[in-house]
């Protein structure tokens, strides 16, 4: 075993990463990583190498070698750390269309008894061994594409004139309702980790017109859902002299973007992800933009039954569809080659998964409907009720102008209709749910001070807020989104726990 310190040199032969290789076929580089997995037979071993970049198979040829690298190939376990030299071929049979024909394989460390191993494992276990899973082809793509997505949001604020500002992570304020802070000690004086940097934003838009925050946000609440984390990540554009309907067309025009880019350039990780990527293709403008009234009536109509239905009965073809595929594997299974065996296997493991998603849809669906037929009106729709709407349309759908007892107290009343708060949210479709929520906030004063007495919220926490209703008051709207939930769905996640490096859930705190 070689140790780091011992690794050679050679300054003739360059040393790349393995996401720029295919510009360099024909030439002999040198790699830097651990091996994902091996296989092989006498004389000959096929190595897949991963770099964080990307993944290669190098072929170690036991004649071409020489013999301490063979010995070093012969030794390697997943995970092991090495570096390998060799020439790089085109072969479109293999992963990114090139290979490398080793000359020399160096090992730092020889890994033993990896605890992700090829078979299956639960997602406790994975998530319990999450600093190591971060390593495996899936995360790595969702990083990869939430990578993308983070620069996307960037580019689209840059471009537009806005600037970054940070919000604080410490406050005295509750911004999206009291039950759901998290309370520390601050010097002897209670203050609470800020569920979103709105508030805040708002006085940096009446200093520097329009920004945007990004920043860790936190919820304490205790839900167990696909769609909940306790800390997760916000973008928050606050704009001066902006109103509900510039809001909305800002905030169509930000998510047309997001999904353009990661189509464009995340085409590799979406494919690993098994992505279908006809629905983000769809995300064009103009998006649907319906009241929350059309929203209810949308539910109690016909067509929403014959939906459901219709989706049952999909599910069950599906369902009975993986029955005779997981039947026909297993015929002659003891008779084929271990290879063969493997792919069945893992092909079973990807079959049980989504049977049991499907039984579970099956159980909800009539409930759904159930629910659908006698939503009420003044009731804030829930996870069912927004995957119910968003299957009327075909990409994400605006519902403005919600029951202002359903938005919070900083949110500005339609003068048409003094019931409804100007407010939107935005649904993704697939079932993937609110994605963005905003709207025009409040600008006068005496209305915002009885909304803080009428939400027993202490009045004297919010003299900074009303600062900016006394002195230079103007229209102002702005919205947040969840960058967790939009990596989930532009991955078409099943759960939002992947789609952050180290998810903080109810009962995970570690690692």
């Amino acid at each position: 075993m070689t140790g780091i310190n011992e690794f050679q040199n050679n300054t003739d032969i360059r040393s790349m990463t393995i996401d720029s290789l295919v510009q360099h076929i024909g030439e002999t580089v040198t790699l830097k990583g651990w091996l994902h997995q091996k296989r092989g037979s006498k004389g000959l071993f096929f190595m897949v190498l991963r770099d964080g970049t990307g993944m290669v198979q190098c072929v170690v040829n036991q004649g071409k070698v020489d013999a301490t690298s063979w010995d070093n190939a012969s030794s390697t376990t997943q995970e092991s750390s090495l570096i390998v030299t060799g020439e790089i071929l085109k072969d479109e049979r293999q992963i990114g269309g090139i290979e490398i024909q080793a000359s020399q394989i160096e090992v730092f460390q020889i890994v033993k008894d990896y605890p992700i191993t090829p078979k299956s494992h639960g997602i406790d276990f994975l998530m319990d061994h999450r600093h190591l899973w971060l390593r495996s082809r899936r995360p790595w793509a969702i990083m990869r594409v939430r990578n993308r997505i983070i620069m996307s949001i960037h580019n689209f604020f840059q471009e537009r004139g806005f600037l970054q500002m940070d919000a604080p992570l410490l406050t005295k304020n509750a911004v999206e309702g009291t039950s759901t802070l998290f309370e520390i000690d601050y010097f002897g004086s209670s203050a609470y980790l800020t569920q979103s940097g709105q508030l805040h934003g708002e006085v940096m838009a009446m200093a520097f017109n329009k920004i945007y925050t990004f920043g860790p946000v936190f919820r304490a609440e205790k839900s167990k859902t696909r769609r909940h984390l306790t800390e997760f990540w916000m973008i928050e554009p606050e704009m001066a002299f902006y109103d509900l309907d510039m809001n909305m067309t800002l905030a169509e025009d930000f998510l047309i973007r997001i999904a353009s880019d990661a189509i464009e350039d995340c085409h590799e990780e979406l494919d690993l992800l098994g992505r279908d990527l006809d629905w983000l293709r769809r995300v064009q403008p103009p998006f649907p933009r319906i009241t929350y009234t059309d929203a209810v009536e949308l539910l109690h109509s016909d067509q929403t039954q014959v939906m459901v239905q219709k989706h049952i009965e999909q599910l069950q073809q599906e369902r009975s569809d993986l029955e005779q595929e997981r039947t026909a594997n297993r015929q002659n299974y003891g008779q084929l080659k271990e290879w063969k065996k493997r792919r069945i296997d893992a092909r079973e493991i990807e079959i049980n998964i989504r049977m049991d998603q499907i039984d579970e849809e099956l159980r909800n669906l009539p409930q759904w409907g159930k629910s659908a037929e006698q939503f009420e009106w003044g009731g804030d729709f829930g996870g069912s009720d927004e995957t119910l709407l968003t299957w009327h349309f075909d990409r994400p759908i605006i519902v403005h102008r919600y029951p202002e007892s359903v938005k919070a107290f900083y949110m500005k009343r339609d003068p048409e209709d003094d019931r409804l708060a100007l407010g939107m949210d935005i649904l993704a479709p697939e079932g993937f749910g609110e994605i963005i929520g905003g709207g025009q906030r409040a600008d006068d004063l005496t209305f915002l001070e009885e909304q803080v007495q009428r939400h027993r919220l202490p009045q004297d926490a919010f003299e900074w807020y009303f600062d900016l209703r006394r002195y230079g008051t103007v229209p102002h709207s702005g919205f947040g989104l969840g960058l967790e939930r939009t990596v989930a769905w532009i991955c078409g996640l099943e759960h939002i726990r992947e789609a952050i490096p180290f998810p903080r859930m109810l009962g995970r705190l570690s690692p």
